[in-house]
């Protein structure tokens, strides 16, 4: 008889065991318990199946972040239904694309945005669509009335897959990560005892959770120890400010606390209760590291991973945090610093990081070419350029140069190029990121126009790109050239680019 490795089952030993206590409070939704929050996963476990939810069937969820959206994602684990989680931003174009890729049979998304995707669920004919507000409130919570608290796990393959995380790609179309029940419970457990968690622990949860980090790496830490979460739909300052006091861990992005800095209120005795802050999803800069602990009187833990493979490194609790590294590679994670030829390199010298372990996704969604291409003797390979030092410690020194990582997102170049070199107006683009005091990296383009002598209007452009891209990937910035730089091999160099403009913003 197999065993069933339904991650669920993880995370329902601590839910279980919290029951009485508070699983979310905070200002911006009523509380919640474990135990009520439990009865909402049994429920919407039992709606699924009443909806003819297979195992293996796929859920696209572009919902606001509520607690009912988060008994949704733990509803499709426990049916063994496939969670694809998507950002609020996308645009239609772009949702055009991910419901063609994956053929959902429900999605879920806010009222106003379903009236504008009408004509995406014809064309596609997606017959099952249910509805989440702000305030948790629609379709989806009326259709939970009256179905039963019970609801039986269903058993699951430790590779079957819970959940497709969409990524970026340099080819300009998105990629869907398949990660599996034994992901998520092999990277949830070792993040639990590396960061120390306890049950009286209380997270400020501002993340939002349509990407791994708030919705795996602080949702699942908080679930298996049954610990509080101070559950806010959204990052705010002055809201986080007030909430410190209360809390004992805080899992943000560097802009979280590049903008906590700018408020005079940041101070040691604002921070007696807290025990831990995390900082990932994009490089934490030396100066924020040290500012923050002067201010604060603690050390930001930085922790470094993907979508694709989850938390690969992290610096340690309670011995030395150098700010500028990632730490160390987590339990069960073997890798290599190679050239690139594949040859692995010594201590001290920089390579791209190969990985592989219980962590390291399956593959990309419906795309076994590309699967095959970034993986090397099962080693998966990253695509950022590291530093290891003697003693294990790793350090990143770059990255795949055309990715932009901005206010924590994943922005690559290409994707925005294509949308831009269609317009009439221009003849080509280059898309760069460039050093912003806020966002860690902004997104511009330089483009060469078909009429130079033409009536250009910049924000005319930008305000057309927001109908095709997300948000996040919009050029702050449009600069027109004559020409762009090019080697003798006819490619753009954008590292001239990127020095030409590298402090448009600071």
């Amino acid at each position: 008889m197999r065993t069933n490795a339904n991650f669920f089952l993880s995370l329902q030993q601590g839910i279980q065991a919290s029951h009485s206590k508070l699983c979310i409070s905070g200002p911006d939704f009523p509380e919640l318990t474990y135990l009520e929050l439990e009865q909402l996963t049994a429920q919407t476990a039992n709606l699924l199946k009443k909806l003819d939810l297979k195992a293996g069937a796929r859920v696209l969820a572009q919902t606001p972040k509520t607690p009912l959206a988060i008994a949704l994602y733990l509803a499709c684990l426990r049916a063994g239904v496939i969670y694809v989680p998507l950002n609020n931003g996308y645009t239609i174009d772009e949702l055009d694309y991910f419901i063609e890729d994956t053929e959902p049979e429900l999605f879920v998304c806010s009222p106003a945005q379903r009236e504008k995707l009408e004509g995406l669920f014809n064309k596609h004919n997606i017959s099952s669509v249910l509805e989440l507000d702000e305030a948790g409130h629609g379709s989806l919570l009326d259709s939970l009335k009256d179905l039963t608290h019970e609801h039986e796990v269903e058993p699951v393959d430790t590779d079957d897959v819970a959940v497709i995380i969409y990524t970026s790609g340099t080819t300009g179309k998105p990629k869907g990560a398949m990660l599996s029940h034994g992901n998520l419970d092999n990277n949830s457990r070792s993040l639990y005892s590396l960061w120390g968690w306890q049950k009286d622990d209380v997270l400020i949860h501002a993340l939002p959770i349509f990407h791994i980090h708030g919705l795996f790496v602080a949702l699942h830490a908080a679930l298996l120890g049954g610990s509080c979460m101070l559950f806010l739909s959204r990052f705010d300052t002055k809201q986080l400010i007030t909430l410190l006091p209360q809390a004992t861990v805080l899992m943000g992005v560097p802009t979280f606390y590049t903008r906590l800095l700018k408020d005079d209120a940041l101070a040691p005795a604002l921070c007696n209760n807290m025990r831990l802050f995390v900082s990932g999803s994009a490089p934490l800069l030396e100066e924020t590291f040290k500012e923050f602990s002067e201010r604060s009187g603690h050390q930001i833990l930085e922790r470094y991973g993907m979508s694709e493979t989850g938390i690969l490194a992290s610096n340690p609790l309670n011995n030395e945090r150098i700010p500028g590294t990632v730490g160390f590679a987590l339990p069960d994670v073997t890798y290599r610093v190679c050239d690139d030829e594949g040859n692995v390199l010594s201590h001290g010298s920089i390579g791209t990081l190969q990985v592989k372990g219980p962590n390291v996704f399956k593959g990309y969604w419906r795309n076994p070419e590309k699967t095959k291409q970034e993986f090397k003797q099962d080693y998966f390979i990253t695509g950022d350029l590291v530093n290891e030092a003697d003693d294990g410690r790793i350090s990143i020194v770059g990255r795949n140069k055309d990715l932009i990582i901005s206010g924590g997102f994943n922005v690559y170049p290409k994707e925005i190029e294509l949308v831009m070199d269609d317009f009439e107006t221009i003849v080509e683009s280059a898309v760069v990121g460039v050093s912003h005091p806020d966002f860690g990296e902004a997104v511009i383009a330089i483009v060469v126009l078909s009429d130079p002598g033409g009536d250009f209007n910049e924000q005319k452009m930008i305000n057309m790109l927001k109908d095709q891209l997300a948000s996040y990937k919009v050029p702050k910035k449009i600069i027109i050239q004559n020409e762009l730089p090019r080697n003798t091999m006819g490619k753009v160099q954008k590292n001239l680019l990127r020095e030409e403009y590298g402090k448009l913003f600071i």
